[in-house]
């Protein structure tokens, strides 16, 4: 096989596994377990604290004791035994557990992935940032596909999902150790699990407008989980009005145009910054996250059809150009010394704690919104929920608007004022 269909193979793997069940989960916990929207916010939380600590602990481990792809196939394999065992657990405290245990491996892979990729395209003397784009797209085709599968076979609604992960971990975990080896690294140089964490950037919120930045970064971290968690229940919620709806019967279908949406937004990201800048790119993501949930409010599988499908193209918009442009704006506006370490508070303060926040208190708003939440009532509030999402946008927004102090340089596509 060829360097480009292994790698690319690898990438479509390991993004399948998490598509097989993150969108699809919430529908099985709330329509067949009957959890609370505070119990399934509470499960996807798990993710962003898991987040916040693993990925620097076995990058750690990667680095000194066990080559990275034999890690990385360690990690699968024993996350299909935790989603095998989770797939039996169907009260909330135990499948809270198991998946807690599940997320604390699988996190860190994502990591682990582009290690590899970025180790075996060097070794073979390919160019890594042309290179590695290209490959990355099949891990989101290989997200969307696991969509999609889950959708037409049914097992978005029961515990196969779990089971169709774990096998296709359990082939990733074997698919792992056959990849090319990762020299661990023999270098005398110490690096504290602070520095790992890039909790070393922390000195970064000395300066006021990177202070700013990175606490809309967490703020619109939390915007992300909400349709992660609920944008699933959401659409199966129309099946006593549409029960013959496409939306409702291929729900996963209708929101993978959001993954599609976001390959197609990547594309963009160089043209709007270097026109634009950071600060009005941001602000593109904001309020594209109100038109996502203000869309998903007045949307319905009938006449307000259109409003739905506009909703998942905007997501591209408000995902990429916050986290993407988020991420080429710190890499650009720090000393070099410290760039890896604030690229990871950057994620830390997004996809760490910005997840757990977001998680929370969304299962919070829906709960509030739900009769009889710990009794299996009905939502009765959708679009109430979808607005409040959508006025919490539009307030980060405004503020983002008038705090963050940016002036634009367009031979530079980003500058920060200190």
């Amino acid at each position: 096989m060829g360097l480009k269909f292994r790698l690319s193979t690898l990438s479509f793997l390991e993004f399948f596994v998490w598509g097989a069940w993150l969108i699809s989960f919430g529908i099985y916990a709330m329509d067949g377990l009957h959890f609370s929207g505070g119990q399934v916010g509470s499960i996807f939380a798990t993710m962003g604290i898991a987040s916040i600590f693993m990925p620097a602990l076995l990058g750690i481990v990667a680095d000194k004791w066990i080559q990275a792809q034999k890690l990385l196939g360690i990690c699968h394999l024993v996350g299909a035994a935790l989603l095998v065992w989770a797939s039996t657990q169907h009260a909330y405290m135990g499948l809270y557990v198991a998946m807690f245990l599940y997320v604390l491996v699988y996190m860190p892979t994502i990591a682990l992935h582009n290690s590899v990729m970025f180790g075996v395209l060097a070794q073979n003397g390919k160019d890594v940032v042309k290179s590695f784009s290209p490959l990355r797209v099949w891990g989101t085709v290989g997200f969307i596909v696991a969509m999609w599968v889950s959708d037409l076979t049914g097992f978005k609604y029961s515990e196969a999902q779990l089971l169709f992960a774990a096998t296709m971990s359990l082939v990733l975990g074997v698919y792992s150790f056959t990849l090319p080896a990762q020299p661990v690294n023999r270098s005398k140089e110490k690096k504290s699990l602070i520095e790992a964490m890039g909790l070393s950037a922390f000195t970064l919120f000395k300066k006021k407008e990177m202070a700013i930045f990175f606490i809309f970064a967490l703020l619109l971290g939390a915007a992300l989980q909400i349709t992660n968690t609920f944008g699933g229940p959401f659409l199966t919620s129309f099946k006593h009005a549409y029960p013959d709806s496409f939306v409702v019967n291929n729900s996963l279908m209708v929101l993978s145009i959001s993954q599609v949406s976001e390959t197609l937004f990547i594309l963009a990201i160089p043209f709007f910054l270097k026109r634009f800048g950071i600060k009005i790119v941001m602000l593109m993501s904001m309020f594209a996250w109100v038109f996502r949930f203000g869309l998903f409010g007045l949307g319905n599988p009938g006449a307000g059809l259109w409003m739905l499908l506009l909703s998942m193209l905007v997501y591209g918009m408000a995902f990429d150009f916050f986290n993407i442009s988020g991420s080429l704006f710190v890499n650009q506006s720090v000393d070099g010394r410290v760039r890896s370490s604030a690229q990871g508070l950057f994620m830390l303060m997004s996809n760490g704690l910005g997840a757990v926040i977001g998680s929370y208190g969304a299962g919070a708003v829906v709960d509030a919104f739900t009769e009889n939440p710990r009794t299996a009532g009905e939502l009765v509030h959708w679009p109430h929920i979808w607005f409040i999402f959508a006025a919490y946008a539009m307030v980060i927004g405004v503020v983002f608007m008038f705090l963050f102090k940016y002036k634009h340089d367009p031979t530079k596509t980003v500058s920060v004022q200190h």
